[in-house]
């Protein structure tokens, strides 16, 4: 078995005294691992790092083995992420969303969305919507997609202000009304045209809805707890989204 794609790595741990486990996130095998041989050596520690993008090569005798990896440079992001705990914190969470997912599934959408994402960690006014969208894009790939295109009791497509927590659709301003206690808000630049801008409190209030549904679906019935880098990147976020200029 073989097989070649490019991808960015999510993470790495060690295999006996000289080679490395690298985990991989490519547009078409989707999150895989593999192994490289030597991985840990000084020559190749740098190409290794969480965040660099690499063309892999990855060989097996059956599909279902761990197989060989063998990996070139293509971008080497790893040294600037490490410069920032913003942007570190924002591809670590991107990391630990991805591993959610069942291995070896590709989903090129969300590589796509990673390689954006990992593009722009470093400026928070926009790092911080397109992670609102890659949380978004993850609940829809494990089936617990929201529908904000529309009002879930009207049909209609305007002033959409709130997300039921039922049934993860969105609520127009005037139905949702008697019940907007009982609702989550529903931050305009979600369903306003391409373009337009987010404040720190709609950031702060996308994070809550994503967090929302993800806890409910996810993270409590696999017993798993929210990663710790989602509270310090939506810290960063919104802080450094409130500082900027009016």
């Amino acid at each position: 078995m073989e097989w070649r794609d490019d991808g960015i790595i999510i993470g790495s741990r060690r295999h006996g005294e000289t080679s490395l486990i690298i985990e991989l996130m490519t547009p078409e095998h989707g999150r895989h691992l593999g192994l490289v041989r030597g991985g840990r050596s000084r020559k190749m520690a740098a190409l290794l790092q969480p965040g660099n993008r690499v063309a892999c090569v990855w060989r097996a005798r059956l599909d279902e083995h761990l197989g060989m990896m063998a990996v070139e440079a293509i971008d080497l992001n790893a040294a600037h992420l490490m410069e920032s705990a913003f942007a570190l914190a924002g591809f670590q969470l991107a990391a630990a969303h991805l591993r959610l997912l069942p291995e070896r599934d590709p989903h090129p959408g969300l590589f796509a969305a990673l390689e954006t994402l990992l593009e722009h960690l470093d400026t928070p006014a926009i790092a911080g919507p397109l992670m609102v969208r890659f949380e978004l894009a993850v609940l829809d790939k494990l089936g617990f997609g929201l529908d904000l295109s529309r009002c879930a009791g009207t049909g209609v497509t305007t002033d959409l202000a709130y997300v039921s927590p039922k049934s993860g659709q969105a609520v127009s301003r005037a139905a949702g009304a008697p019940w907007a206690d009982k609702m989550l808000p529903l931050p305009a630049f979600l369903t306003a045209r391409e373009g337009r801008s987010c404040t720190a409190v709609e950031l702060a209030d996308a994070f809550r809805m994503t967090g929302f549904f993800f806890a409910r679906d996810v993270w409590q019935p696999r017993g798993i707890d929210m990663p710790v880098s989602r509270e310090a990147f939506m810290v960063s976020a919104t802080r450094l989204m409130d500082d900027l200029p009016a």
